[in-house]
């Protein structure tokens, strides 16, 4: 007897009307796509070898490792190819954020969220339609959009209905996200872009040389895309010019984000675009000519080589970013040539919903720099001036302007600021959330000093035995990596919850006082084990310290619950376990070493 289903039938979905009736009509086999070129298979001999084409096994070995998943808010299901984040260079714009863009915790690769069942305009699931074999469609929508794009690609093959039904799934997806094998070639990137002809974010890390046929497939195959993020991995070359990507920029309209790595070879370029609103472009090198004609530019990310002989002209830079894109809001720029003079035609661009700023690696930037940027720019949440030449004078310029609006402030590789500074900004910044610190109060002697390459301003020598005192409110984060001229340290910060200590070798474990009862992470990379016993010990003191030990018992009327000291009663086994089981349900602070 065919079993029923649990939820009645309402209505009849066209969309699996047609995988079904699939099954029952024979089709003709001529339409079907060559696996390696994505060509018509009727008729066509590929001239691509069976083994430059990576298959796609289900092994955790795979060079496609993936999930299925899809945001409760997203209309469209959502196909993920998950990799392993490049290392680069931090990016101050995103650096509290959940790198998540970026990262991807072990529970992503199990469960995913469920997909809305108005997935597409011919696509409705509202009835629940046995299949031959008696088993709800609705049931094998919820099982095959769970499997990662190897899975459901095999079970395409069970039957014509359920190569139906994955068949929607890859129309319906809206991201893709895909690591490319050395020995994949175009053909690869084409035949999975075809699937999905409704895709709006793309994410490639590709292992092989990247050119502008890749880009030309992409636009071809991906008529509604809005985000593309391409990286390099390896020894894997960027062979785009800076002509190739400006009519990529220019054809593509509605593009919205762009972000792209390994950028060495562009030379020059024309961007013009009324769409794009986000640009990261990373390793440039000498480039002669920039131009920015995107009036709906807010954030835009610059990473430079640091090679020598690097003739990139950031005044003209800043010049036309200062008259064709007025509505920026994000600004990021690493590179050796940073000056006081880049920095006053920053200033003389006046932008005016300017918010996040970040100048990285510009030694000759000085406190002179730091006053003309206080003097325009009196809105800054995020201010990263990472490997200037800044003092503690400059600290204080910046607490004096931006005491109600800043809330991350970063001068890593400072070597010029001292100790005193670091807690003067901590105490006059109320809204302060993240600080990094790292190399600033540091022993240029050490060997595991690492200063910017080819510095031409003079160093000042720190002091050994510095104290630093901080005590804040709202610090959630705090970095003091290789900070080794340190010898005391306090910190009370009840909401801090990541601390960085990493080569902070001469910190005396008997001077250390934490008072964070909120700690989940501490990094202790390169310490003495004396020192990470104390900060160990200290932590599990601040858990012990938050934890309550009178127990609550409940009234025999059962009406509410009172404190009882464990004099008066005498404590059951079961009270017992549950205050082991709370105490190994709370948070514990993780110390990595």
């Amino acid at each position: 007897m065919k079993p029923k289903p649990h939820i009645s039938p309402t209505t009849a979905s066209a969309a699996i009307t047609a995988a079904l009736k699939s099954q029952r009509v024979r089709k003709n086999r001529g339409n079907y796509n060559c696996r390696r070129c994505g060509q018509p298979k009727k008729g066509h001999i590929c001239n691509i070898p069976p083994d430059d084409t990576p298959s796609t096994p289900i092994t955790s070995s795979e060079p496609i490792s993936s999930s299925i998943s899809a945001a409760a808010s997203s209309s469209r299901s959502t196909i993920r190819l998950l990799f392993p984040p490049p290392l680069q260079l931090r990016r101050a714009l995103s650096f509290d954020e959940s790198e998540v863009n970026h990262s991807l915790d072990e529970s992503d690769l199990g469960e995913t969220d469920p997909i809305d069942t108005d997935l597409d305009s011919d696509l409705n699931l509202d009835t629940v339609t046995d299949l031959p074999c008696g088993f709800p469609v609705v049931f094998l929508w919820e099982v095959l959009r769970r499997l990662p794009p190897s899975g459901l690609i095999i079970a395409a093959r069970v039957c014509r209905g359920w190569r139906e039904i994955a068949r929607k799934m890859w129309k319906a997806a809206e991201e893709l996200k895909i690591r490319v094998p050395e020995k994949a070639q175009i053909g690869y990137i084409g035949s999975l872009l075809q699937k999905c002809p409704g895709l709006v974010r793309l994410s490639l890390m590709i292992e092989s040389d990247l050119d502008a046929t890749t880009l030309a497939c992409i636009a071809f195959s991906c008529p509604s895309l809005e985000m593309l993020e391409i990286s390099t991995l390896g020894s894997a070359v960027n062979r785009i010019s800076g002509g190739e990507l400006g009519r990529f920029v220019e054809n593509k309209q509605g593009l919205t984000s762009l972000k792209m790595e390994g950028c060495s070879n562009l030379g020059g370029f024309v961007l013009c675009s009324p769409t794009l609103s986000t640009l990261w472009l990373s390793d440039l090198h000498s480039l002669s000519k920039m131009v920015f004609n995107c009036p709906n530019l807010k954030e835009i990310s610059l990473e430079f080589s640091r090679q020598e002989h690097d003739s990139t002209d950031l005044l003209i830079m800043f010049n036309g970013l200062g008259r064709t894109c007025k509505r920026l809001e994000n600004i990021h720029i690493a590179s050796l040539k940073l000056s006081h003079s880049v920095v006053l035609a920053l200033t003389a661009a006046n932008f005016r919903g300017l918010r996040m700023l970040s100048l990285v690696l510009g030694t000759e930037i000085t406190d002179a720099s730091v006053a003309a940027l206080s003097s325009s720019y009196t809105d800054l949440e995020l201010l990263d001036l990472s490997g200037s030449s800044i003092t503690d004078s400059g600290i204080g310029m910046i607490c004096n302007v931006f005491p109600d609006t800043l809330t991350r402030l970063l001068l890593a590789l400072c070597p010029k600021i001292t100790s005193s500074g670091i807690q003067y900004a901590t105490a006059q910044l109320p809204l302060l959330e993240l600080m990094d610190c790292g190399m600033t109060v540091s022993d240029l002697h050490s060997d595991t000093q690492t200063i910017p390459e080819k510095s031409s301003t003079p160093q000042k020598t720190q002091l050994i035995g510095q104290k630093m005192f901080i005590k804040h409110s709202r610090l959630k984060k705090l970095s003091l990596w290789g900070c080794s001229s340190l010898d005391t340290m306090f910190l009370n910060c009840p909401e801090l919850k990541d601390l960085n200590l990493n080569r902070c070798n001469n910190l005396h474990p008997e001077r250390l006082v934490l008072l964070c009862p909120k700690l989940q992470l501490v990094y202790a990379s390169g310490c003495q084990d004396m020192l990470t016993k104390a900060i160990r010990k200290q932590v599990l003191k601040n858990i012990s310290a938050n934890e309550n030990n009178i127990i609550s018992k409940r009234l025999a009327d059962s009406s509410k619950r009172i404190q009882a000291p464990p004099l008066l009663y005498e404590e059951t086994g079961e009270d017992s376990y549950m205050r082991k089981r709370k105490r190994i349900e709370k948070d514990e602070c993780r110390i990595i070493v």
